[in-house]
């Protein structure tokens, strides 16, 4: 699979706490040769210095394109540039109300508006707990409107090891609703046998 067999993924990583999944999203796509279309909100550099050891410019590094949170003149802000849609990961609550108004202040969210607009998908690794009714309320509607919403929840099934490995496994499966499929997935039925249940 090359960059020249699908457009690219608009990647979003907004201030949640959960950094760790917009980084393996774009080392993913890197892995599998899709082009990365990077937004960073400007709360998320405060969560990546916070939670890695990393740099904002070395996570951009990581993007094939960077575009600046401020700038909704980028592609991205537009339907006509075609994208396989969006992922944003993590999703604050922020950024979530921002799409499920339409009323959007940056690039990210602008971004996702358009991915919604265009019925490409448009998947929300959301990061909160507990949720109140307002918030699920939220989900709700961005759920009718065509949002997947797709929290980055543990599978246990898979018998992880380790921290990266739970993280690799909710990454993966979100990729999965792009038809992307990335190798360190452990799958039910292939890598992993279903149990046999009595007759």
């Amino acid at each position: 699979m090359s960059k020249d067999d699908h457009p690219p993924l608009v990647v979003g990583i907004s201030g949640a706490s959960g950094v760790v999944y917009g980084l393996r999203v774009l080392d993913a796509c890197r892995e599998l040769g899709i082009e990365t279309h990077l937004v960073v909100s400007r709360s998320a550099a405060l969560t990546i210095a916070q939670e890695t050891e990393l740099s904002v410019a070395e996570v951009q590094a990581r993007a094939d394109v960077v575009h600046k949170v401020a700038d909704v003149g980028a592609a991205i802000a537009s339907g006509s540039f075609r994208t396989l849609g969006m992922i944003v990961a993590p999703c604050s609550v922020r950024s979530m109300s921002e799409i499920a108004t339409g009323v959007t202040s940056t690039l990210l969210t602008r971004a996702a508006d358009v991915t919604l607009k265009e019925r490409r998908p448009l998947v929300l690794m959301v990061r909160e707990t507990p949720l109140h009714l307002g918030h699920l309320r939220t989900l709700v509607r961005l759920a009718e409107m065509g949002a997947i919403i797709a929290p980055p929840l543990p599978a246990f099934y898979a018998r992880p090891a380790s921290l990266e490995e739970m993280v690799d496994q909710s990454v993966g499966r979100a990729l999965d609703l792009f038809g992307l499929a990335w190798r360190p997935v452990r799958r039910w039925g292939e890598d992993l046998a279903p149990l046999k249940g009595e007759d």
